[in-house]
């Protein structure tokens, strides 16, 4: 295939060269560009010699892939890494990778480059579809696939086989429909630039209206999102106090929401076996080791990294296991969210319910722009809905047939947290905060291995026994 280079967008990009190496070699250092690529680790000074001198090479001579450097245009710096990692000619597809080096990110340059190659791949060589996949949980990716036009169409079960991530991945896809903006079109993700009102979008991502408007550009929910779910689950802490002692000297002590942890599973199964979580809370019944150990090593982690949700472990003074509480965001809503809470027996009548609900629905408003968080229990689980009122929970009414329970419907509660109500900032000013799609068209926590059967907390459960 013959070599070529494409000036666009303020880039130069064109194959790779031998004087190339140093900075390639520099680039791969970051420890991102490490996790997220299949590049060598630890990354040698021979590895990047290598792959500009013979493999880039390689992949034009013999046609199976075209590898760009990406280049200051005016400088001639190298910013990054762009190109159709493979190409399928019978089927005029091809799949696009990418990285941005350290000094070069937060300028747009990744999303400029894609463009460029997809535009290139679409008129030169003909191709009909462009793939892009990311391991779940590169967020960064993701924004930058979006931003170039790519629809999100779901997940890759086990698609990453890399020890300590999660086994899933996303896929997408852009055709040259999708890639309608003209090639010195200003790009919306730029800084600087106020992407305005948002259109409503379709599941997968693609706007309603007839403009092209990127719902992932800077300052949209999907942006904010990915910056907090791009990193390691925060640890949360709040102030226990029981119930009827809200002006009590000396609270009942300091809990921690963190990331569930194997050293929670014997607990896990302790709560989750007790009768009045049984009498409560849709879980298996007996509830086994192997279900807490998937809900800890999988459901959990798998809902933080797809940008799903969080399963938080309630924790006390000593780090002792004494719950769970899940906050999932809406499919179909970016902007509501569910929350189901378990408090151990051995917990309960502490305040430790009230306490982690209204810890979880700040961080949910502030953090992740939420408008509002529903929660729900079985008609009857009076301390559960104690709990919820103390939080700052409204009750709206009865839901009919509102929660599975062992095969039957049972009439629930349904209440709600609202950020304004309860004097908690919210989505306000946030771009997009309803009608950007969030995990809309990416399978979320009933498409999770784990997610059924496994997880100590119900969706919409309330808690089992005094908070």
């Amino acid at each position: 295939m013959e070599r070529v280079e494409i000036n666009e967008g303020g880039l130069l990009l064109r194959p790779w060269a031998a004087p190339d190496a140093a900075a390639v070699h520099r680039a791969c250092q970051d420890p991102d560009i490490q996790r997220w690529t299949s590049v060598p680790t630890p990354y040698l000074r021979e590895h990047a010699i290598d792959f500009v001198t013979v493999r880039a090479a390689d992949a034009w001579t013999h046609g199976h892939s075209a590898p760009f450097a990406v280049c200051d245009a005016a400088t001639g710096e190298l910013l990054g890494s762009c190109g159709l990692v493979t190409i399928d000619p019978r089927l005029k597809s091809g799949e696009i990778g990418y990285w941005t080096a350290p000094w070069a990110r937060g300028r747009g340059v990744t999303v400029r480059a894609t463009r460029a190659v997809c535009r290139w791949a679409f008129e030169q060589l003909g191709l009909r579809r462009i793939i892009w996949q990311a391991a779940l949980g590169n967020h960064a990716s993701r924004l930058v696939a979006l931003r170039a036009g790519f629809r999100v169409e779901g997940r890759l079960r086990r698609a990453d086989t890399r020890p300590g991530e999660p086994p899933d991945g996303w896929i997408g896809s852009l055709l040259p429909a999708d890639l309608a903006a003209p090639p010195d079109a200003e790009p919306r993700d730029q800084p600087g630039h106020h992407p305005g009102p948002e259109p409503r979008q379709r599941p997968g991502g693609g706007a309603m209206t007839g403009r092209r408007t990127p719902f992932a550009g800077r300052g949209s929910m999907l942006a904010r999102r990915a910056a907090v779910f791009g990193h390691d689950q925060p640890v949360l802490f709040a102030t226990a106090r029981p119930a009827g002692t809200p002006g009590q000297p000396e609270p009942a002590g300091e809990i921690r929401l963190r990331a569930p942890e194997p050293k929670d599973v014997p607990e896990i199964v302790t709560a989750c076996r007790d009768p009045e979580t049984v009498r409560w809370v849709d879980l298996p019944d007996p509830y086994l080791a192997s279900d807490a150990e998937g809900f800890v090593t999988g459901y959990a982690p798998t809902l933080w990294a797809g940008g799903d949700g969080a399963v938080f472990t309630i924790a006390d003074h000593s780090d002792r296991y004494a719950g769970t509480i899940a906050l999932r965001l809406s499919p179909a809503d970016p902007a509501v969210a569910d929350v189901g809470v378990l408090v151990a027996p051995h917990a309960r009548g502490r305040g430790h319910c009230a306490a982690a609900l209204a810890a979880v629905c700040a961080w949910g408003c502030t953090t992740l722009g939420l408008a509002r968080i529903e929660w729900k229990a079985q008609v009857g689980n009076l301390a559960s809905r104690r709990a919820a009122e103390r939080a700052g929970f409204v009750i709206e009414g009865v839901a009919r047939g509102g929660l599975s329970h062992r095969g039957s419907r049972r009439d629930a509660w349904l209440g709600a947290f609202v950020p304004e109500a309860a004097g908690v900032p919210g989505a306000a000013g946030v771009p997009g905060a309803a009608g950007v799609p969030g995990a809309a068209g990416v399978p979320g926590a009933a498409g999770v291995p784990g997610a059924a059967g496994s997880a100590p907390v119900a969706r919409g459960a309330g808690e089992t026994a005094a908070g």
